[in-house]
């Protein structure tokens, strides 16, 4: 009797241990089993979602068969479950459940690129921020002096403070962000070409140099002018001239150009109309990039003082008021 009692215990058990064994394959099984898609699918780990939550949503998708799997596994293996972070992950066939559950993890999210081109004004790039796709939008509304203050720098006009480049950033980033990033940058960069500056120059501080350099930037696209620009304006203020520099006369009617400047506006006393005042504006006028920076800081040297546009992104530039007239005949009254 005790025999027969033992041999059936000792079924129960193996029976018992084949049936655990087997509920742990199958289990297995489940959260190795590749993901029920057929192309790639973008998916978001919204803000404050939890694991079970979030693996709920994924099977109400259809990207998984077995979200049961997986929210057991936060219970007995929770070393095994990765703290999601939020934003957007890029899911392919073949992936299986546990690589996407590492993948929801990672930094490894989908990003997107904004480019703010050299020589665009601050109201430029801030209607480029707005339209963004993805980019939380927190400065939409506010003034120019709020963005500052919130970018720590109350009392900053803002104008030619952001260095233009392409940004990245994933969802759950804001405008703020590339903000901080971007003024971080011109900072530096400034302060690194300001200590590689020419000994003779007629700018006296690195903010002159950033003004000088929007300037510089707004006259030319051409990388081999840079220098040269800079040297022609470099002069005139040894000299005494005005710089006389039409985007600055632009820049100070503001909303009011559109797209020609009449000899009224030439004469129009603004603080930024270089054909009136005497030396630079009291600001920059546009985001320099780099080779515009490193120029302001070391002109070319020579004995041009006047450029005129040929058209076709280069200027013509000459030593003369009369070399500069004839000029501006041929390239513009002529044209």
């Amino acid at each position: 009797m005790l025999k027969r009692l033992l041999t059936a215990v000792g079924i129960v058990l193996i029976l018992g241990t084949a049936a655990a064994a087997g509920g742990y394959f199958y289990w297995q099984s489940r959260l190795q089993a590749p993901l029920a898609l057929e192309e790639p699918v973008l998916y978001q780990v919204p803000a404050g979602a939890g694991f079970n939550q979030v693996v709920g949503q994924l099977e109400a998708q259809g990207i998984i068969d077995d979200a049961w799997a997986f929210q057991l596994l936060a219970r007995v293996q929770p070393e095994h479950v990765p703290r999601l972070r939020v934003g957007e992950y890029r899911l392919a066939p073949g992936m299986s459940g546990l690589e996407m559950i590492a993948l929801l993890g990672s930094n490894n999210v989908v990003t997107y690129a904004l480019t703010l081109p050299e020589g665009r004004t601050f109201s430029q790039l801030r209607d480029l921020l707005d339209s963004a796709p993805k980019l939380e939008h927190r400065t939409t509304g506010m003034s120019d002096e709020d963005v500052m203050a919130l970018l720590d720098r109350e009392g900053v006009f803002p104008e030619g403070w952001f260095f233009p480049d392409t940004y990245r950033y994933h969802l759950g980033m804001s405008d703020v962000d590339i903000l901080r990033q971007a003024l971080a940058r011109m900072e530096r960069i400034l302060d690194e070409v300001w200590a590689e500056r020419a000994e003779d120059l007629s700018i006296e501080s690195p903010y002159e140099a950033l003004i000088m350099a929007s300037l510089i930037e707004r006259e030319t696209g051409a990388p081999e002018e840079r220098r040269e620009i800079a040297g022609v304006f470099k002069r005139r203020m040894e000299q005494g001239m005005r710089l006389q520099t039409d985007p600055t006369v632009i820049y100070g009617m503001g909303e009011r150009y559109e797209g020609r400047i009449t000899r009224a506006d030439l004469r129009e006393a603004t603080p930024y109309n270089t054909y009136v005042i005497n030396g630079m504006p009291p600001t920059p006028i546009a985001m320099p990039g780099r080779a515009s920076l490193e120029a302001a800081v070391d002109p070319l040297p020579g004995d041009t003082l006047y450029f005129v546009s040929r058209g076709d992104g280069t200027h013509h530039f000459s030593r003369t008021l009369r070399e500069h007239n004839n000029a501006v005949n041929r390239y513009i009254r002529n044209r």
